[in-house]
């Protein structure tokens, strides 16, 4: 196999770390300069944006803020972000929050400086080139953005989404302090969480994967298994805080230099369509789509189920793929994540549609199994 792994994103770790801000900053831009923090109203209102706010003020930054962020980031968002960039003569940005902060801040890094829409570069009209620094500070443990390279982002006309993708996008540093998950609801802990498995899954068996992915994918699945439904149950247990936001960092760091797949396509989908939340879109689908894909090669998916713990060496690939199924779906389902029918907004006459984007989607040829509009359609109607 020949394979590229490459992350210049330094990654800092540790309860309270966020509180180190003025002296991380101080190494890429100096005091007096504007810096713009991109957070969406949630983050905002939970309290985590004024204390960081505060520290800058201190230290002698000039600080702008941009919040007007959806769960599903859209590109007219993105366009304000640049707009305001260039107005302000921003020097920096700062994105704390989920993943919507974080991957709209990546693509204002690159629209304030460069200007256009985030359609233009992903239609080659315009270069990735001069982005802004960015510093990621998550406040979940779910996408991964901190350290990827990858922006997803809805065209506000079409619904559809479509995806910056390039090294350039990645954040100089990523900023990882457990203790800003502390106050995350139940439902979106679950969420976020199922969402990173899912990255960790497909870095790990997609067609371009690599043995670093791969190594970082085995990580993160064990460790979030293990530690997701502790921190459902008690959001306040910082260890287990610590390690989710590790497995997500893993994840990332896994299809961050390989790629999504089916599920993902699918979950984008359904998010186009409904804005539905992006781990609960993901939720819905796992089990289906690794189903579908199991058939394709036994002997990965037999891997998944021991590395995640759901079947032991002892079982044979057939018992240990259907422990795999078995066992997702009783995983999210744990976690009180709906399913596909019990999310009451869907409707069946959208399938085709949903089918039509899922095949569209530019992740769709690294799924381990070849798939079409069809197998996306029946897999739809498996979920439902």
């Amino acid at each position: 196999m020949n394979f590229e792994y490459y992350c210049n994103t330094k990654m800092l770790m540790g309860a309270g770390k966020s509180k180190e801000i003025n002296l991380i900053l101080a190494d890429i831009v100096a005091p007096n300069k504007m810096i713009m923090i991109v957070t969406d109203p949630g983050v905002k209102q939970a309290g985590l944006i004024t204390p960081i706010e505060e520290q800058l003020l201190e230290a002698g930054y000039s600080v702008i803020l941009f919040d007007q962020v959806s769960q599903n980031p859209r590109d007219n968002e993105c366009v304000l972000g640049a707009e305001l960039f260039r107005k302000e003569n921003v020097d920096c940005l700062v994105a704390i929050g989920g993943g919507s902060p974080m991957d709209t801040a990546k693509a204002i890094s690159l629209l304030g400086p460069n200007g256009g829409t985030p359609e233009d570069y992903v239609k080659g009209k315009k270069a990735y080139k001069a982005v802004a620094p960015l510093i990621c500070i998550p406040t979940t443990a779910g996408t991964g953005s901190e350290v990827t390279r990858s922006s997803v982002i809805t065209l506000s006309t079409s619904h559809k989404k479509i995806t910056l993708k390039h090294e350039l996008l990645r954040p100089i540093i990523a900023i990882l302090d457990p203790e800003l998950t502390l106050t995350v609801p139940k439902a979106i802990t679950a969420a976020t969480g199922v969402d990173a498995l899912v990255h960790a899954i497909e870095g790990y068996t997609c067609k371009v994967t690599n043995p670093i992915s791969k190594a970082m994918g085995a990580s993160a699945m064990a460790t979030i298994v293990e530690y997701l439904p502790k921190v459902y149950e008690n959001g306040a247990n910082l260890e287990a805080r610590y390690k989710m936001q590790e497995g997500s960092l893993l994840a990332g760091l896994c299809f961050g230099s390989a790629d999504v797949a089916a599920v993902h396509c699918l979950a984008e989908a359904l998010g186009s369509l409904y804005d539905t939340p992006h781990g609960i879109a993901n939720a819905v689908f796992l089990p289906y789509v690794i189903q579908y894909n199991a058939t394709e090669n036994q002997p990965l998916h037999a891997e998944l189920a021991r590395t995640m713990h759901f079947a032991n060496k002892h079982d044979v690939d057939e018992v240990a793929i259907q422990k795999l199924i078995d066992g997702v779906y009783a995983f999210t389902q744990s976690l009180d994540i709906p399913t596909l029918k019990e999310l009451s907004y869907v409707k069946e006459d959208d399938f085709e549609k949903m089918a039509e984007l899922a095949e569209q989607n530019g992740s769709t040829p690294s799924n381990v199994r070849s798939i079409k509009k069809d197998d996306y359609l029946k897999i739809l109607q498996s979920a439902f």
